[in-house]
């Protein structure tokens, strides 16, 4: 019976590792954007016209890029929460038919309810990263013209 329940266990832990190697990559994206605004403070003083407003907007872009992070690492924490809730009720029913198992099927479903939207918003960090970093066409053809 014990063995069954493991068996049974080892489908939420592999969503609990693949939760946790997303989280990895999103705070390691949060470390980068952290790390530019610190650049970007310290240099904001020396700035002055419309050097001083680009930056002031980038520090705008990454304090949003920052908060969309923030959230989707909060929600990927949540949905790891209720993951490891999930085994625990998994192993307090014994794995078999029983009175825990529509709170373990809600649970299933709210932990990848999470990690969808925790998904979703780190698909749109990267999706704003990228267009606030395009590459000017002038420079592109330049380069082009060079060669």
């Amino acid at each position: 019976m014990l063995a069954d329940t493991i068996q049974i266990a080892l489908a939420p832990v592999f969503l609990l590792v693949a939760t946790a190697s997303v989280m990895n990559v999103i705070a390691g994206r949060l470390a980068r954007v952290v790390d530019r605004s610190r650049v970007l403070i310290d240099i904001l003083p020396n700035k002055s016209g419309d050097a001083r407003q680009r930056t002031v907007e980038e520090l705008q872009g990454l304090n949003k890029r920052m908060s969309t992070i923030s959230w989707s690492i909060g929600l990927s924490v949540a949905s790891g929460l209720v993951v490891c809730v999930m085994v625990a009720m998994l192993f307090i029913q014994g794995g078999g038919e029983g009175p825990l198992e529509v709170p373990i099927a809600v649970s299933f479903i709210i932990a990848m309810g999470l990690l969808l939207v925790a998904l979703a918003l780190f698909l749109a960090e990267v999706r704003y990263a990228i267009s606030a970093i395009r590459v000017p066409t002038e420079i592109l053809h330049a380069e082009t013209a060079d060669s």
